[in-house]
């Protein structure tokens, strides 16, 4: 994913609880190479 990609992606996911002083844990993936998993099985396929 380009940097462009991810600007315009980043606002549209929603705001961690604990990033907004509520309870919680931070996550353990980062956002971004998420999508990019996503986006690569997408586009290879499940063999």
């Amino acid at each position: 994913m380009t940097d462009a990609e991810w600007a315009a992606v980043r606002p549209l996911l929603p705001v961690p609880a604990w990033l907004q002083g509520r309870d919680g844990r931070p996550e353990g993936y980062c956002h971004r190479q998420l999508l990019d998993a996503i986006r690569y099985l997408v586009a290879g396929g499940i063999s």
